[in-house]
């Protein structure tokens, strides 16, 4: 049974399409008018071992805000729609990853009911043109659309790059844990019988 889905966005702001195989082997066709924000998105596919396709475009003339969280709420959408019932599915991941100087903790938990915690500190700063800010953006956006639990927590780091770069590894890992099929797993992962 496929775990693909394919969602649109498209407003006055943004058009935004991705395409997602979460049984996927971590291709990724990505682009944005965002580079560093397009390396992200390679890093879940990579991590994640999902297949992805992101065609984004925005008012960058203005800033990265719009592109970046209609991506976060796109992406969400499509992790949603691929997922389908959730029967047999893992539910929870996390994972703590080092990146240099830099550790991080991402856990979530495919529950049906958005929530977002962001312990993680930034200085207002860009990483080539992207706001250091926006990441905190796209994980909110993914949290909210996708109707999951996300806890975002940094253990310690230095260096803005590697800060970022493994919160969203830390993240691709988890995702990809949690989406899994489980074959000890009979339904859904749930005493209430549904994850909604």
């Amino acid at each position: 049974m496929s775990r693909r889905a394919e969602v649109e966005r498209s407003t006055r702001e943004t058009q935004i399409k991705v395409a997602i195989d979460l049984d996927g082997t971590g291709a990724a066709r990505v682009s944005t008018p965002l580079p560093f924000l397009s390396h992200m998105l390679d890093q879940i596919a990579r991590h994640g071992l999902f297949d992805l396709e992101v065609e984004a475009a925005g008012d960058v003339e203005i800033d990265g805000h719009h592109t970046t969280e209609d991506l976060g709420i796109v992406l969400g959408q499509a992790v949603r729609q691929a997922l389908g019932d959730r029967v047999g599915i893992r539910r929870y991941g996390s994972q703590t990853l080092p990146m240099d100087e830099a550790l991080a903790t991402a856990a979530l938990d495919l529950s049906g009911r958005p929530y977002f915690v962001w312990r993680v500190p930034l200085p207002k700063a860009k990483i080539g043109t992207w706001d250091t800010e926006l990441a905190e953006v796209f994980f909110e956006a993914f949290a909210r659309s996708a109707q999951c639990n996300l806890h975002l927590v940094l253990h310690s780091g230095e260096n803005l790059h590697h800060i970022v770069e493994v919160t969203f590894k830390a993240f691709a890992r988890a995702l990809r844990i949690a989406t899994e099929r489980d074959p000890r797993v009979l339904g859904v992962p749930s005493t209430k019988g549904s994850l909604d």
